[in-house]
């Protein structure tokens, strides 16, 4: 079987029609349909019925799902082979996550002038979904997302770092006074997250943890990111967040952990597995073993 071939399939797959696809692929229909048969005959059946109108056959069926495998695996070989041809492997383009500790993305920049000196790396911001999609779009070679997340089959992730969360409130919460939280207290506040589809499994995992530990909570109808969050709060005695100890001095604001088990936040790096960037590759056994640490 060649690509060609392959290619030629999976468009008229798409289509269900010879002419469409035809002009698709800039081909005659008369040299879609020979190529097509060929197919056939070295696969030993038929792969779709051609009357009363084009429908797929089960072993036609399976040939597209794996066929556009092969296709995007061997798409993305290509390109990224050009990429490192044409940059020399100089550059790294990672997805900086928004609100990761600031010594987060030092510590890798670091890691990677050890591990593959000479390389550059190119920073590019957004929310988990933000990164997963500019991963998807191959627009950028590693990202930084918060844990725990799916990922399409075709990513790999491996956790980096952990971060304590605590209650955030402002100074003049009721709260506020008291140092170390139970999680019993929370019960009944209001609590403001981030939007749950920028980082789904992140936000139901908050809140099933909350409840475990009896935090019983009330989810808040605004929704907003860190940044916005450090502005509201300090007027609104009636609301919590979440954050790291970060915001701990932050005026007009109060930080104070949780008693008990702590919530944590895990930041992990996803890659695309067909990538054969030397960087990513470097950058991931770098980051093997014990996650990292400020």
């Amino acid at each position: 079987m060649e690509l060609r071939q392959l290619r030629y399939f999976v468009v008229l797959a798409e289509e269900l029609h010879f002419r469409r696809a035809a002009e698709r692929l800039f081909i005659s229909t008369p040299t879609l349909s020979q190529q097509i048969k060929v197919l056939e005959r070295e696969l030993g059946g038929p792969l779709l019925l051609r009357e009363p109108r084009v429908e797929l056959t089960a072993a036609g069926a399976v040939l597209l799902r794996t066929g556009k495998d092969v296709l995007r695996a061997m798409d993305e070989a290509i390109r990224e082979t050009r990429r490192v041809s044409a940059a020399g492997a100089s550059v790294l383009r990672l997805g900086l996550l928004n609100g990761v500790p600031p010594w987060l993305p030092i510590r890798i920049e670091k890691l990677l002038a050890a591990h593959l000196p000479g390389t550059r790396m190119v920073l590019t911001g957004g929310t988990t979904a933000d990164q997963i999609r500019l991963l998807d779009d191959d627009e950028i070679d590693i990202a930084l997302v918060r844990a725990p997340v799916d990922l399409p089959e075709r990513f790999a992730q491996r956790p980096v770092a952990r971060e304590e969360l605590g209650v955030l409130m402002s100074a003049r919460h009721p709260l506020a006074g008291t140092e170390l939280l139970d999680p019993a207290d929370l019960a009944g506040q209001e609590l403001i997250l981030f939007a749950r589809e920028s980082a789904v499994g992140l936000h139901d995992s908050l809140l099933r943890t909350l409840a475990g530990q009896g935090a019983r909570v009330r989810l808040s109808d605004s929704a907003m990111g860190h940044a916005q969050m450090l502005v509201v709060l300090p007027s609104r005695p009636d609301m919590i967040g979440l954050s790291s100890a970060r915001a701990a001095d932050v005026p007009g604001l109060a930080w104070r952990p949780l008693r008990g088990a702590p919530l944590v936040v895990t930041y992990a790096a996803a890659w695309r597995t067909a990538v054969r960037h030397p960087a990513v590759a470097a950058l991931v056994a770098a980051l093997t073993g014990e996650p990292l640490a400020e």
